[in-house]
């Protein structure tokens, strides 16, 4: 526990020697270990670059990691844990979200030359609440400490960590090579007081023979003077939601023979992709990302999903001939189309940006004209967490379904989609805010007459777990295969997942050194 003298929560850091070395899932687990210990506990990034966003029960925009991480420590994700958001519209161009409401769109030479002076109050100001409402606060740093053409206006690394006071971890990689050339090479390149902030090292993603490594954990001690904290396994299967779309490198193919083949379109600026987690995780589904028409094949499935720049990926979508080989794929009976968000805004007849609010560039499309809609897109971006439930009456197939189908899910989206004059709804869902007027319903989504093609501003529709598994068995059924009476829950699949996470991460780190190192008395770590 905190010692009661102290009037603030202890901060911890854990930053990286590059990106995507596993930092926000070592700061997941950290938050899962001392909630288990008693502790309470939050998590912050200063700034944080991602497409893949989350939501906030007030209805407010962060980083999906900084609202995974507060999952982990049970508690309710705010906008003070990650009160800078960047997400990339295009080349050298992004959208910067502040304390959760869209700021301006802004060159990145502008966000460093205009904004980030300004910006030492603003996350300061952040911190400083979350450290007076809990325990510990465990911040993550971004990309690499040691970036030095960016050090002199850096709010997310060192320079953060002694405004705070914050000892460091510093996470390496071994998968990808080079590890202890990462880390030594990173020391030299900070400042002697940078270096003094630095008190354990953590290697992740190990795969090989522990004994075959010591003697290199033995001099990287010897060198640095720093001691090596623990070396983590690569652990596969982990089920913790990803925020970088670099994942899905490795989920791209042809398809399978049986069972269900959903192709995910993965155009540039692909947002929530984390949508389709608990899709990919049915026992009789194979999900996969396509780029090009070559890749796409005859499908069960299609889905177009969110995007950060809808015009954009549009003409992406149209330029490598995916357009086409989605109405070939289409031709094939009992073949779906599903679009979110973005991709629901591309099903329609029309989309029109003439100020330029989506993305950063003026614009208009024509759509793919699967739905008789059109788009506007507006200043004002809908953040909302919602409940609901599913319309008796819409068209789309599903089997073995309850008279009443709960529905939760969260929207995030700049466009306003309208039906063209003289076609009639096929909505999906009729839904609520959670907290803003529950009492005022909306009705939400589309369909085809025949219900193939659907679209959503939904995000997590497909976690919603009746509803899931009645979808996936009404494409069953099409496919002339018998319905699959049995599901998991997503709510649990998670929370299993962060206490595998903790588990694993208890073993291989020494975790009453790491509480030592944030000034924590240790409370059953070990």
């Amino acid at each position: 526990m905190k010692e009661q003298s102290d009037p603030q929560g202890a901060v911890l850091m854990i930053q990286g020697t590059a990106s995507d070395v596993g930092k926000s899932i070592i700061t997941t687990a950290l938050c899962r270990i001392f909630r288990q210990d008693g502790l309470r506990t939050a998590p912050f990034k200063s700034q944080n670059m991602a497409l893949n966003s989350y939501v906030t029960e007030d209805g407010l925009e962060i980083g999906r990691a900084q609202g995974v991480q507060a999952e982990a420590c049970g508690i309710q994700a705010t906008t003070d844990m990650n009160p800078i958001l960047i997400k990339p519209t295009g080349d050298m161009h992004s959208q910067i979200v502040v304390h959760g409401k869209p700021l301006a769109h802004m060159s990145a030479a502008a966000y460093r030359e205009d904004f980030l002076p300004e910006a030492k109050r603003t996350v300061m100001e952040a911190l400083g609440r979350l450290r007076s409402s809990y325990e510990v606060v465990l911040m993550e740093g971004a990309g690499s400490p040691a970036e030095i053409n960016l050090k002199d206006r850096d709010i997310v690394n060192m320079n953060l960590a002694g405004w705070a006071d914050a000892q460091v971890l510093l996470v390496a990689d071994i998968d990808r090579g080079g590890v202890f050339a990462f880390l030594v090479g990173t020391l030299e390149l900070l400042t002697s007081e940078e270096r003094a902030r630095v008190k354990g090292f953590i290697i992740n993603k190990f795969r090989g023979d522990p004994a075959l490594l010591q003697p290199g954990l033995d001099w990287l001690e010897e060198r640095t003077g720093i001691p090596v904290l623990g070396v983590l396994p690569h652990i596969p299967d982990l089920n913790i939601e990803a925020e970088d779309s670099v994942v899905l490198d490795s989920c791209s193919g042809i398809g399978i023979v049986g069972g269900i083949d959903i192709a995910v379109i993965r155009y540039p600026r692909i947002s929530n992709f984390t949508d389709f987690d608990t899709l990919a995780a049915e026992v009789d589904v194979s999900l996969r990302y396509v780029s090009k028409a070559s890749e796409l094949g005859n499908p069960d499935v299609i889905i177009l999903p969110g995007t950060k720049d809808t015009l954009g990926d549009l003409s992406y979508l149209r330029e490598q001939g995916l357009d086409q080989a989605i109405h070939a794929a289409m031709r094939q009976p009992g073949t779906r189309l599903v679009g979110i968000c973005g991709g629901y805004q591309m099903l329609g007849r029309q989309l029109t940006d003439p100020d330029a609010y989506d993305s950063g560039r003026a614009g208009h499309a024509a759509g793919l004209d699967w739905l008789p809609m059109t788009t506007v897109f507006l200043p004002e971006k809908k953040t909302v967490r919602v409940a609901g439930t599913l319309l008796e009456d819409h068209p789309v197939p599903l089997h073995a379904m309850p008279s009443i189908v709960q529905i939760q899910g969260y929207e995030i989206h700049m466009g306003q989609t309208v039906w063209i004059e003289g076609c009639t709804p096929k909505p999906l869902f009729e839904l609520s805010s959670i907290h803003h007027d529950p009492e005022h319903k909306w009705q939400e989504g589309a369909a085809s007459e025949d219900g193939r093609v659907m679209g959503t501003y939904l995000h997590g529709v497909f976690d919603n777990d009746v509803w899931r598994r009645g979808w996936l068995n009404g494409v069953r059924v099409d496919k002339g295969l018998e319905p699959i009476h049995d599901t998991f829950s997503a709510a649990d699949r998670k929370e299993q997942a962060f206490n595998r996470l903790a588990s694993i991460t208890r073993e291989h780190l020494d975790m009453s050194r790491i509480y030592e190192i944030a000034g924590l008395t240790d409370r059953g770590a070990g």
